[in-house]
């Protein structure tokens, strides 16, 4: 089915993935449903669903973790809030930078073209180390996570897991490209909003364990009575304050700006938007996302709270805990072995969905910022698009050897999900400040990366030495406190010496050099025919061959009436007086949104210690609000939001794109 995707986009549509422009960024067309679509699916990435851990005896336990479900589990409902709001904020912000690349870079293949064009050569290999580091391991995540969730649902062995994993994923996306990896993706959203709907409606009305919200509320009241949550105001599950779950969300904020803001998947999706919509398409994803990990884990993470002593429930140890199991048995306990087959698959559709995002977006670094950059400048256009397939075909290759070298090392995923931005948090803002801000400091951003990196490790090592009377090994650094160390001195300084010597050494920089970047009026047509003018005494072979490279080139360069058509209104669409209007846009509404999302609804709840009750809310002081914010009406609009925004995501796809249902 997958497969199929790439020959309906030919059949139904006038694009072929047969061009390197196509391949790698969908002819930059693709309009916002798609790629909202796209972004759901790909930051549902199943690093943050599955996981592999060590025991207690030494060995690799293959078993499946949903984060998102196990910090609700442990923390109550703050969990699935700072999860969700603390991963939602980066997509967020994430549009301004949508919209500054349109404006200042618009026809860049990848960020760190833009990178290489404005500070050059060291800057461009510094911060392909973080971009790379960052898709490496988030794509051990993947293949780890994905042959766990094929181990169970199979029995298959999860060393060939990993090679099968990534060789499935690897087909279509050579197959098709970017265009098929976004319409898998619709494919794999809509599913996935599909059973995560099933398992509301099953938690909250139909089932018998469970079957309502005031069931509910009673269930954890005497879970957290028979076993209080430490850090929580009276040990409740009800309640926004608790200590540990503030430090994980502060946690989950810095890391994923790492990942955001340095994996190409992402700006690969802004590549590909239609200028004119590329603002709107991340604040709908964004917005999209949020609902499921917050959805998801105060459904089944609650439940595995609330099931505990049932019969069907299976208990949990602390290593379950750790490794995530709890959604997995509650699944199981509400429906049998229907939940925890649908929650298998939920797992293997994120797992491939966000597969084929790192594939194509890792082809695209290696295609464009290695092989062109440094390898054949003058590359044509078929020698760009094979050298992009056999990228695709290399990176599934090497993912399923990181995955094997996690596997027989036995570091948690949870452990490098939490370190991800102790080594990548330096990067972000100096990042961001390259394609945003004309006085970045090309050296000041360039040491900000490099002396963050190393203030993050030492942070974290320093700290787990100190509170842990200098044992320093896995379970000592996977510890909160030295996690957060490292995660804040990591951007914290990588941020501030980039904008401090920013603002005394102010560059000057023009941005019309990178919008210059790949522009087809401000680049010879035909660049071959060009050189073969200068160059004399050629064999009869190496003449035919050149004469090959030229036809080849001309191809390229000459458009058909519908690529001059789709031209024509990308040139329209970049209209500088737009574009700023759109960042305006952006910046007021992803700012907006993280002041709510981040500041002004769990901040006041945490510092007034309120705890829900399912007629009212008692405070320490042991006040009632009578009909403020009701454990009902919490649940209620959850399951209002997230139907909505799976419902807008899906039909705003089919509405956009009705060749696909049309014949």
């Amino acid at each position: 089915m997958l497969t199929s995707n790439p020959f309906s986009s030919s059949r139904y549509t006038a694009f072929s993935p047969k061009s390197s422009e196509e391949f790698s960024s969908a002819s930059r067309s693709v309009k916002p449903g798609l790629i909202a679509s796209g972004i759901v699916s790909a930051w549902t990435w199943a690093a943050t669903l599955v996981s592999i851990i060590l025991n207690t005896e030494g060995c690799v336990k293959t078993c499946i973790q949903l984060q998102s479900s196990a910090v609700a589990y442990k923390y109550g409902i703050s969990g699935p809030w700072w999860y969700g709001a603390g991963a939602t904020i980066q997509v967020l912000l994430f549009a301004m930078l949508a919209a500054k690349l349109k404006l200042n870079a618009p026809y860049a293949h990848t960020w760190l073209e833009i990178v290489g064009t404005r500070w050059g050569k060291t800057a461009h290999l510094i911060f392909m180390f973080f971009g790379l580091a960052t898709n490496i391991i988030v794509s051990s995540m993947l293949i780890l996570g994905g042959s766990a969730t094929v181990t169970d649902l199979t029995g298959m062995d999860t060393l060939a897991a990993c090679f099968l994993i990534p060789l499935g994923v690897v087909i279509y996306v050579i197959v098709g490209g970017m265009r098929s990896t976004l319409l898998c993706d619709y494919t794999h959203t809509t599913v996935l909003f599909a059973i995560i709907l099933t398992f509301v409606f099953t938690v909250y009305t139909t089932s018998p364990k469970i079957g309502s919200t005031r069931r509910m509320h009673e269930l954890l009241t005497a879970a957290a009575g028979a076993s209080p949550v430490p850090g929580n105001a009276h040990g409740s599950y009800l309640t926004m304050r608790s200590k540990d779950g503030l430090i994980f969300g502060v946690i989950n904020i810095i890391g994923n700006f790492a990942t955001v803001f340095q994996d190409q998947a992402y700006w690969q999706r802004a590549i590909a938007s239609r200028p004119e919509t590329t603002v709107k398409a991340y604040l709908l994803g964004g917005l999209a996302w949020f609902a499921i990990p917050f959805t998801f884990a105060t459904t089944l993470g609650l439940s595995a709270v609330a099931l505990r002593g049932d019969p069907d429930m299976r208990p949990l140890s602390a290593a379950d805990v750790s490794a995530g199991l709890p959604a997995a048995a509650a699944a199981a306990a509400l429906m049998g072995q229907a939940g925890a087959a649908a929650l298998l698959v939920l797992l293997f559709l994120a797992v491939t969905s966000a597969t084929s995002a790192e594939l194509i977006a890792v082809s695209s670094l290696l295609t464009y910022d290695v092989f062109k950059k440094y390898i054949k400048p003058n590359a044509t256009d078929s020698q760009l698009l094979q050298v992009g397939h056999y990228m695709v075909g290399l990176y599934g290759l090497v993912m399923a050897l990181a995955g094997l070298i996690f596997f027989y090392i036995g570091v948690s995923m949870g452990w490098l999900y939490t370190f991800m931005g102790v080594i990548l948090g330096s990067g972000v803002v100096p990042i961001a400040l390259c394609i945003t801000w004309s006085k970045a400091n090309k050296w000041g951003c360039i040491i900000a990366s490099i002396a963050g990196f190393f203030a993050g490790l030492l942070a974290w090592l320093v700290t787990t030495s100190t509170l842990y009377a200098g044992v320093i090994n896995v379970t000592t650094t996977g510890e909160n406190f030295p996690m957060l160390a490292g995660n804040l001195a990591s951007i914290g300084v990588g941020g501030i010496i980039a904008t401090v010597t920013s603002l005394i050494w102010p560059d000057d920089f023009n941005f019309d050099i990178t919008r210059a970047i790949n522009n087809p009026s401000a680049t010879n047509p035909n660049p071959v025919k060009s050189e073969e003018m200068k160059q004399e005494g050629k064999t009869e072979a190496e003449d035919f061959e050149r004469k090959e490279e030229i036809r080849e080139s001309e191809e390229a360069a000459s458009p058909s009436v519908i690529d001059s058509t789709i031209a024509t209104e990308e040139q329209e669409e970049l209209d500088p007086v737009k574009l700023k209007s759109a960042f305006r846009f952006a910046a007021w509404s992803s700012l907006g949104l993280l002041l709510v999302l981040i500041i002004l609804i769990p901040l006041p709840l945490f510092f007034a210690q309120t705890i829900y009750g399912s007629g009212g809310v008692a405070s320490d002081r042991s006040r009632n609000h009578k009909g403020y914010f009701r454990k009902r009406k919490w649940k209620i609009c959850t399951a209002i939001y997230f139907t909505s925004l799976g419902t807008d995501i899906t039909v705003f796809v089919t509405m956009e794109n009705p060749q696909f249902y049309t014949v």
